[in-house]
């Protein structure tokens, strides 16, 4: 018997093993939205975190356009993204096989949302999205949640077609294109991302009026807010179901614990401050996936 249980563990040593090293290296893509080098530098800890737990090296890649990412993720070349919920539903809607929804943000008063929050320049004489028609809009780009689906999709609805109510709507590139263009009066006005709470002179306590403030692109007060969407739920971090699940389950838990085990890490991975990094699943963005259907059917 001592034999056969020996023989047992040693089969199973080996398997795991094997199974341990059916990766080579891991790849982290990064949305865009922020220059490659600020993403990078962001996500340094998290990519070192990821390697020591995994064996192997793990690269970043910033593609110019969220597209880039969902496009790694499907055809394989990306292994784990943070993504926004209409993203995650453009990955879903493509191939429901290629990735699962995991994890997603919670922010400091324990809620999993945040809002697309529109806003210009405090000199400008807007207050309102009622004093922005007739000006210069600036969306972050096609498929982002905050950046254009949620916002897009609520304006249209109360004020008819955009490029009728504005003079002129434009996709930025991102949104911290976006919170710079409107800050240097490329445009009017536009929408970014933020959880809504901390003080609007911080950029809020995450999100990308936050990021930005923090890397000293913006002067909080030389703007201001001028409407806000209805709840948006918070884009989970997502990760290629065609992985190991010893590799999916190591990289899981290393990031829920990140508030616990590295707070620093996890500011630059959360955008900002947050709770903590909670479980999540496909059903919190059911409404996101038809939102995007409707989207792309018109």
């Amino acid at each position: 018997m001592k034999t056969l249980a020996l023989a047992l563990a040693v089969t199973t040593a080996l398997s795991g093993m094997a199974h341990a090293q059916e990766i080579k290296q891991f790849n982290l893509g990064i949305l865009g939205g922020e220059n490659a080098q600020d993403r990078m530098t962001s996500n340094e800890c998290y990519r070192a975190a990821i390697e020591e737990a995994l064996g192997v090296p793990v690269k970043v890649f910033t593609p110019a356009d969220y597209d880039g990412v969902i496009q790694g993720l499907l055809g394989g070349t990306i292994d784990l993204a943070w993504m926004g919920a209409s993203g995650y539903a453009k990955a879903y809607m493509t191939d429901p096989e290629s990735v699962e929804a995991v994890l997603t943000k919670q922010n400091m008063d324990g809620s999993t949302g945040y809002y697309s929050i529109a806003f210009a320049r405090t000199d400008s004489g807007i207050k309102s999205i009622e004093d922005a028609k007739g000006k210069k809009f600036a969306f972050a780009e096609p498929n982002s949640t905050s950046g254009y689906l949620v916002p897009g999709a609520e304006m249209a609805g109360k004020y008819g077609p955009l490029d009728q109510y504005f003079s002129e709507v434009r996709f930025s590139g991102g949104h911290e294109q976006s919170i710079v263009g409107v800050a240097n009066g490329d445009f009017d006005a536009a929408v970014a991302w933020a959880d809504g709470l901390g003080n609007w002179e911080d950029g809020y306590n995450s999100g990308a009026f936050r990021k930005a403030a923090d890397a000293g692109l913006v002067n909080m007060n030389d703007i201001q807010e001028i409407w806000r969407s209805a709840l948006i739920p918070e884009g989970p971090m997502v990760i290629r179901k065609a992985l190991p699940q010893d590799v999916k389950d190591k990289v899981i838990k290393l990031t829920a614990d990140l508030h616990e085990t590295n707070k620093e890490c996890a500011y630059g991975v959360a955008a900002g401050e947050a709770l903590d990094f909670v479980p999540v699943t496909h059903e919190a963005y059911i409404g996101i996936v038809e939102a995007r259907k409707l989207q792309d059917n018109q």
